[in-house]
């Protein structure tokens, strides 16, 4: 079950951003991590929340942290990825709340805008490399000029190319993806080649997915979906020209038959099958998503390039997560020694082991680069990257009735880009209206 603004508050008890959590046997005040930043020597033992997906990354970092040091000791408890939200402002009502969250960057601002985590801008402020960091992540965990979280870990989307199959559709691979124009000459190219061979391919029925990968072309034009403050947002879709666009390109993919047919009903099971088989030229996906599963073949044909708007630009979605400290956390300093570690280039540049990318632009060293090519064109410009600042996002994005993946189907399966523009507006607005932002 998807969080809304109205179970949020009735699991933290009411309240709002002043945090006065009714019915819990104690209320956690704002919490001063000054003296957490100035700790030189932290101790004691670090309660850890992190997502079940990332429960094999955390602990490799865990036990990279106590080898080093012998001080802080972390307990890390892995909780479902679906039940991460609900579960943590459950134990923030009944003053269980852990010492640290690592948890979706998205999801954060959740908490964020509700004044239960800890204004961590003098742990920030400690870090060297602070201006290195991840320009997304920071933005999602960002209120009233106060950073209320730290870059973690990041999981970007971008757009896979196999580069055997341009070649032999005679396209280059710079000029097919600078722009919508030059995905159609290449996909057009590609699908000509026969043999079940595609251009693109996208998973149609998947809304985490599409919403993963589509806002970029959206960004990259140089609009969002939104407009206004936080808690007073509006849909910005009838008149979002970026978007009509990248609606009307999807379709043209989907009418002309340059992606497969799966494409319809796929609900992010069989997202890179097509690709890892060698059928298909180019695929907005994760490195995750792509890379741990391409054979040795494929691999040395991979090409990445960031996701290009309708006459250019490019951007990523800046997916991941963020360390966060909740306001009753018992060990604070502990927590920063943690995360301080974590952001360590050592730890960074392993990320792409477990199939994720970095959150310090400087950790693309000659050496990373090497070893990790495919990790870089994100760090490279990474001030590309945005996590969605939306309330309502898990409402609007991620549920597969919400209005976000209505409008895809309807537009480009239904061909009615129009009336979907229109009714998702009107979805938007809706919710947004309701209060969830």
């Amino acid at each position: 079950m998807e969080l809304t603004r109205s179970r949020f508050l009735a699991l933290l008890g009411g309240g709002g951003a002043a945090l006065a959590l009714a019915g819990c046997s104690r209320a956690s005040a704002p919490l001063d991590v000054g003296d957490a930043a100035r700790d030189p020597e932290p101790s004691g033992t670090v309660r850890l929340w992190a997502r079940g997906g990332l429960s094999a990354t955390v602990q490799d970092v865990v036990d990279r942290f106590h080898a080093a040091q012998d001080r802080v000791h972390v307990e890390l408890t892995p909780v479902q990825d679906g039940q991460f939200v609900t579960k943590l402002a459950t134990a923030i009502r009944g003053g269980r709340e852990p010492d640290l969250v690592d948890m979706d960057d998205v999801n954060s601002a959740l908490f964020i805008h509700r004044g239960v985590f800890a204004d961590l801008t003098p742990l920030l402020d400690t870090l060297p490399y602070r201006d290195q960091l991840s320009p997304g992540h920071l933005a999602v965990g960002k209120r009233d000029g106060g950073h209320y979280a730290v870059p973690s870990l990041a999981d970007a989307s971008a757009l896979w190319c196999n580069r055997a199959l341009l070649d032999r559709a005679g396209i280059g691979l710079d000029e097919a993806t600078g722009s919508f124009a030059g995905y159609l000459e290449a996909a057009r190219a590609v699908s000509a080649l026969g043999d079940d061979m595609y251009g693109w391919s996208f998973p149609g029925n998947a809304s985490g997915a599409l919403a993963f990968t589509v806002p970029p072309h959206v960004w990259a034009g140089g609009t969002d979906f939104v407009t206004g403050p936080v808690e007073r947002q509006r849909g910005h879709i009838v008149d979002n020209e970026p978007l009509r666009q990248t609606l009307e390109f999807l379709r043209t993919l989907w009418e002309e038959q340059l992606v497969p047919q799966g494409c319809y009903s796929d609900d992010g099971i069989r997202w890179s099958a097509d690709f890892h088989a060698g059928k298909v030229a180019m695929l907005p996906a994760g490195y995750g998503v792509v890379y741990p599963d391409a054979s040795q073949d494929l691999r040395d044909e991979l090409a990445v390039r960031l996701l290009s708007g309708p006459d250019g630009g490019r951007a990523f979605f800046d997916g991941g997560s963020n360390f966060c400290i909740p306001n009753g956390s018992g060990n604070p300093a502990g927590a920063f020694a943690f995360m301080r570690f974590s952001l360590d280039l050592p730890q960074q540049r392993r990320l792409p082991e477990n199939g994720y990318t970095p959150v310090r632009a400087d950790a693309a060293s000659a050496d990373f680069r090497a070893e990790y090519p495919l990790s870089v064109p994100p760090l490279d410009d990474i001030d590309a990257g945005r996590a969605p600042l939306n309330l309502a996002y898990n409402r609007i994005f991620n549920q597969s009735d919400g209005p976000w993946l209505a409008m895809v189907r309807q537009a480009v399966f239904g061909g009615q880009v129009e009336r979907a523009l229109r009714d998702a507006q009107q979805a938007f607005d809706d919710i947004l209206r309701q209060g969830d932002a």
